[in-house]
């Protein structure tokens, strides 16, 4: 029998092929006519899906999918926070069956973290289309595991997240899975923004589980609780879902942990705990927005005060498009530092960042500038130690111009990240730039030493490791407070006695400032005898 004859396409009977005439039936255009107004009538009464339990079965949606339903039919941009196995991918998607279904000449975005999972998204879109009836159905043109296109000019595609893959695209509905677990999801956010405010109809919905603080995932979801941006949000907690109670509660946190059953189905958005800094003081951190943002991209939360200091330390990147080159600009007080102004950009050359580095300086007092010398780094030393004639900035040695800036050393590093830890897990160190606390969020042990997580970047966090290095330095001794230092060295002490140092140990010397052990048998004698 022909493709024609039986109207299936390309040989699949269960999917009504391109140029089919159906003659409907009264109660057919009657059912149509609902199925069209009703995403959740639809869904109801004419969606199969295919379940562990039972297999290929009627869609049964639970209360809170329901309300997911209409949350997704009553806003443009949809913003989903749900717990593990709640349904919340399955929910999506037979949304978007429905959306092409019922709206012509629609494209939709159907993104996930890796392609597989997009294609698998689209492989039960496909099942879920196989089996509504053919007067649902608007007529297959085009059928792959990268896309479906249908009768009506809608279609929808499945691709893996990134910068480039709805670039040149109009795109009506895009759907962003598991988006918190997307590598890069800036970079891609970016280049996508435009695209989703092209028109003035594109809906959005994202949809994940907690993955950490600080990512853009996180970024949104809070922004829209506080309705500081366009999104809505939607919660689906571990009790919504039928079945789960204390019982099961108890039992699967025998089975995994309590601080995974808490990220995964208590929506609670916790940080590794291969971070340097821990999961609560990371969930202590308040992002803010900006009070401004300068025209060359620096960020202000406070303006300058006359008479306080300030110290801004940098971080030098090649500008191509990779690493970022950075800087934070830190108010020193008696009761502790304030982060107050950031600049982030991974496209700006190092001969015209020193411009706005030097021009953000004279904003706050002439502040005290650190910038790491590594590399790319020396010629930014360079060019405002000689060409800005910039006198304020540290110098590590007059005999040679490699010595203008501070070299990243290991032993540097290991300083820097001990106190930095201090700091800001005892308030001492208030930092509210989003950016900066999505890397602190994701700057975990590797190796020996701390950095970002793949697919992450740590250049803000670096900036805040030269900072806290430099707290240490004997340099540092006409800025701060004696309390503030010897809070410092005794909370190092401590770590040391109860043997949960990460890096290396402190101890405060009187002539030669700060020394650090790598043997902590050593440290814990030397403590002792003080």
């Amino acid at each position: 029998m022909s493709q024609r004859n039986n109207g299936g396409y390309l040989g699949n009977p269960l999917i009504k092929a391109d140029g089919f005439v159906h003659n409907f039936t009264q109660e057919e255009v009657s059912e149509y006519l609902k199925c069209s107004k009703d995403p959740i009538y639809f869904a109801k009464k004419y969606v199969k899906i295919t379940t562990l339990d039972k297999g290929l079965s009627e869609f049964t949606p639970y209360d809170y999918q329901r309300d997911m339903f209409q949350h997704f039919n009553d806003n443009r941009f949809s913003i989903v926070l749900a717990c593990r196995q709640s349904g919340k991918s399955i929910s999506s998607i037979i949304y978007i069956l429905w959306y092409v279904c019922f709206h012509p000449d629609k494209t939709v975005a159907v993104l996930a973290n890796k392609g597989a999972t997009a294609r698998s998204l689209l492989a039960r879109i496909t099942l879920a289309l196989e089996h509504l009836p053919w007067f649902l159905q608007p007529g297959c043109r085009e059928l792959n595991k990268g896309s479906i296109g249908f009768s009506n000019n809608s279609k929808i595609l499945a691709a893996a997240t990134s910068a480039s893959s709805i670039r040149g695209l109009s795109v009506n509905l895009l759907f962003l899975d598991e988006f918190a677990f997307v590598e890069n999801a800036n970079e891609f956010y970016t280049s996508t923004y435009p695209v989703i405010t092209a028109g003035t109809e594109t809906k959005v919905i994202i949809t994940s589980t907690a993955n950490g603080v600080g990512n853009l995932y996180y970024k949104i979801y809070e922004g829209a609780v506080q309705g500081l941006n366009d999104f809505k949000a939607f919660r689906v907690d571990w009790w919504d879902v039928p079945g789960r109670d204390e019982e099961w509660k108890r039992m699967t946190i025998a089975n995994t942990s309590e601080l995974q059953f808490e990220q995964e189905f208590g929506n609670n958005f916790i940080g590794t705990s291969n971070t340097l800094i821990s999961s609560n003081a990371i969930l202590g951190l308040q992002a803010r927005s900006p009070s401004r943002k300068s025209t060359k991209g620096v960020c202000y939360y406070e303006n300058p005060i006359k008479d306080e200091t300030y110290i801004m330390t940098v971080d030098v990147s090649k500008g191509r498009g990779q690493d970022y080159s950075t800087f934070n600009v830190v108010k020193i007080t008696e009761n502790g530092y304030f982060q107050v102004a950031t600049y982030r950009d991974n496209i700006i050359s190092p001969l015209i960042l020193p411009d706005i580095v030097v021009s953000v300086a004279k904003e706050y007092n002439d502040a005290l500038i650190l910038v790491e010398s590594n590399d790319v780094g020396q010629v930014v030393c360079n060019a405002i130690y000689y060409e800005y004639e910039y006198e304020n900035l540290f110098v590590e040695s007059t005999v040679k111009s490699s010595g203008i800036g501070v070299t990243m050393t290991k032993k540097i590093k290991r300083i820097g990240c001990s106190n930095l830890k201090d700091l800001i897990e005892m308030n001492k160190l208030i930092v509210i730039d989003n950016d900066t606390i999505s890397e602190l969020s994701t700057f975990e042990v590797r190796g020996s030493s701390y950095q970002a997580s793949q697919g992450n970047h740590d250049d803000l966090v670096m900036n805040l490791v030269l900072f806290s290095w430099f707290v240490s330095s004997e340099a540092f001794g006409n800025i701060a407070t004696k309390d503030l230092k010897q809070m410092l060295f005794n909370h190092s002490i401590q770590e040391a006695e109860e043997d949960l140092a990460p890096i290396g140990i402190i101890q405060e010397d009187r002539a030669r400032g700060f020394t650090v052990y790598d043997d902590l048998a050593q440290a814990q004698r030397e403590f002792r005898n003080l």
